[in-house]
């Protein structure tokens, strides 16, 4: 495995893999990053992976600065993988001095994280645009965790006509079924308890819709009751939304929908969905 943090190493590392798909991350590894590392392993031959915490998509309030990092259990994660390159560039390396360049994607950023966190997308959207000049890989993979994200980036990609095809990977959960995030190593033993009541929301969402259910409404208030239950629990938002724009609905037609939530426990803010119906089919590949 080789590991660049300079565009000048990154270019002919790149040139020596013909064919690669790739995976960028923020660090501080866990199983469902490597599931991604693996599964674009198997099908494009070469896989490389990115590491680096995006300043541009915190907030000033947000947690920048205490975001986990530790770049050698990350590489040693990555090698035993079968990562075949990691780029780890600094920030300068990504944004030089005079960097005054934004990509704005309009729409499908508006609603849920976007409501919740001005400037988010924008950040992202930039970020990974910068990536996939930089690396040039084939394909790139993402984790339906992270599903707006995901959204705006299939978005972006087919907007900007970007020649990288966009795969979205099932989320990787917890035997509890908490979904793996870099965030919950900040959860206190209670605290990790009380955030199971996410996925147990999003199960009553979807408990009523196969049995028939069909109203938007009384879905996001099935939702709720569970959240309720929980003391330490804070929703940002309670969303059951289209599959395409991820307005809110008021019915579930034949496309299906994108159940989802932002909770916060304690300190932490995390998030989790579900797709309904032939979303799931569309969504993941």
């Amino acid at each position: 495995m080789r590991v660049v943090s300079t565009l000048e190493e990154l270019r002919p590392a790149r040139r020596a893999l013909p064919s690669l798909g790739f995976v960028p991350t923020m660090g501080f590894l866990h199983e469902g990053h490597l599931t991604l590392v693996r599964a674009a392993k198997a099908r494009m031959g070469a896989v490389a992976c990115s590491i680096f915490v995006n300043p541009t998509q915190f907030a000033p309030s947000e947690d920048l600065a205490r975001y986990p990092r530790d770049l050698e259990r990350d590489l040693a994660l990555l090698e035993a993988a079968g990562c075949d390159l990691v780029f780890a560039p600094a920030p300068e390396t990504v944004y030089p001095p005079g960097f005054s360049t934004r990509i704005e994607v309009e729409g499908v950023t508006a609603p849920l994280e976007g409501a919740v966190r001005p400037g988010h997308f924008s950040g992202v959207a930039t970020v990974v645009t910068k990536l996939f000049n930089m690396v040039q890989p084939d394909a790139a993979w993402f984790g339906q965790k992270d599903a707006q994200q995901c959204a705006v980036i299939r978005r972006m990609a087919r907007d900007l006509d970007l020649p990288v095809e966009i795969v979205v990977a099932e989320t990787v959960r917890e035997p509890d079924g908490l979904a793996m995030s870099s965030r919950n190593v900040y959860l206190a033993t209670d605290e990790r308890q009380a955030a199971l009541c996410l996925i147990e929301a999003l199960r009553a969402a979807a408990a009523a819709f196969d049995a028939g259910e069909r109203d938007a409404a009384v879905l996001r208030a099935a939702m709720s009751q569970v959240l309720a239950a929980e003391p330490m629990a804070r929703p940002d938002y309670v969303s059951i939304a289209d599959p395409d724009t991820l307005a809110e609905l008021d019915a579930i037609d034949a496309r299906g929908a994108v159940a989802s939530l932002a909770v916060r426990i304690g300190r932490t803010r995390l998030i989790d969905n579900l797709l309904f119906g032939e979303a799931r089919q569309k969504w993941l590949r």
